[in-house]
C-alpha cells in the first residue's frame, strides 16, 4: 500500500466521522423546531448518525492502528504504509449498518405521517428486512471465496430489491396523498434512499472483478464512506426540510415560531 492510498481512506473515514457528528448536533437540535409527530423522525435522524459517528471514530481508529510508516530508500526517503499487526476490523460497518439501516428507512416512513397502523405495519416489516439483508451480507464480506460472496450478495439483493418494491409501490399512494408543497420532497427522499444504497452493492463485489490487495481495500472503504455520508447525512437533511415544512403549514398561522413550535423567553 502507498502512502496516498493510505492517505485515502484515513482522510475519508475523518470526513465521515466529522460529518455524521455535527449532522448529529443538528437534526437534535431541529427536532425541538417541529410538530410532535415529527420530532420522533428527527431524532432517530440523529440517532443514525450518532451510531454511525461511533463506528467511524472507531474504523478511524482501528485503521491508524494497522499501520506504523518507515521511509524506503527505493521511493527515495518518502514515506511508506507498513502493517503492524494489528487486525483492521471492517466488521464496524456491519455493526452500524446491523443498527442504522432499519433506522433509515423508519424515519422516512414517520415523516410521511400515515396512520397508526400503516406506520407500525411498514416500520416492522421494512426494518427486519433490511436488518435480514445486513445479515446475509455479511459473511461474504468477510470471506476469502468468491463463490460465497457471491451467493451472499445474491441473497440480500433479494431482499433489496423486497425494499425498493415496497418503497415505489407499497408506499405510492401515501406519496401522492402527502401535501402538494412536499409530496416531491417525500419522492425525492425515496430516491434518494434507493440510489445512494444501489452503491452498496456494486462496491460489495469490487474484489470480484480482479481488485485485490491494496486496491480492493481502499475501493471499499472509499466506497462505503461515500454511500454513507449520502444515504445518512443526505437523507436525514432531507428528512428535516419536509418535517419542518409540514410544520409550518400545520400551525395555524403558518409560522412555526406563532404556532409556539419557536419560543423565546
Amino acid at each position: 500500500m502507498t502512502y496516498a492510498q493510505y492517505s485515502t481512506v484515513y482522510n475519508a473515514t475523518s470526513f465521515v466521522m466529522a460529518s455524521m457528528g455535527a449532522s448529529t448536533v443538528y437534526f437534535f437540535f431541529h427536532s425541538q423546531m417541529v410538530h410532535d409527530h415529527y420530532k420522533t423522525a428527527l431524532c432517530i435522524s440523529a440517532l443514525v448518525t450518532l451510531i454511525a459517528f461511533y463506528h467511524y471514530f472507531r474504523i478511524f481508529n482501528s485503521w491508524v492502528d494497522a499501520f506504523s510508516f518507515e521511509q524506503s530508500e527505493e521511493s527515495h526517503g518518502e514515506y511508506m504504509p507498513k502493517r503492524t499487526g494489528e487486525p483492521f476490523n471492517d466488521a464496524y460497518r456491519y455493526m452500524d449498518w446491523l443498527l442504522t439501516v432499519p433506522l433509515l428507512l423508519i424515519e422516512l416512513i414517520l415523516v410521511m405521517n400515515m396512520d397508526d397502523a400503516s406506520t407500525r405495519s411498514y416500520s416492522w416489516r421494512l426494518g427486519f428486512v433490511s436488518a435480514l439483508m445486513i445479515l446475509v451480507g455479511y459473511p461474504g464480506e468477510v470471506s476469502n471465496s468468491h463463490s460465497e460472496r457471491w451467493m451472499c450478495w445474491t441473497v440480500s439483493m433479494v431482499f433489496f430489491l423486497y425494499i425498493i418494491y415496497t418503497l415505489f409501490v407499497g408506499l405510492a399512494a401515501s406519496v401522492d396523498n402527502q401535501p402538494e408543497s412536499v409530496r416531491e420532497m417525500v419522492s425525492n427522499a425515496r430516491w434518494v434512499t434507493v440510489l445512494s444504497w444501489c452503491t452498496y452493492p456494486f462496491v460489495y463485489i469490487i474484489p470480484m472483478f480482479g481488485a485485490s490487495g491494496a486496491t480492493a481495500v481502499v475501493g471499499i472503504q472509499v466506497g462505503y464512506s461515500i454511500s454513507d455520508f449520502i444515504s445518512k447525512c443526505g437523507l436525514g437533511l432531507m428528512i428535516t426540510k419536509i418535517a419542518l415544512q409540514k410544520s409550518k403549514e400545520e400551525s395555524p398561522s403558518g409560522s412555526l415560531q406563532d404556532a409556539g413550535l419557536l419560543r423565546h423567553d
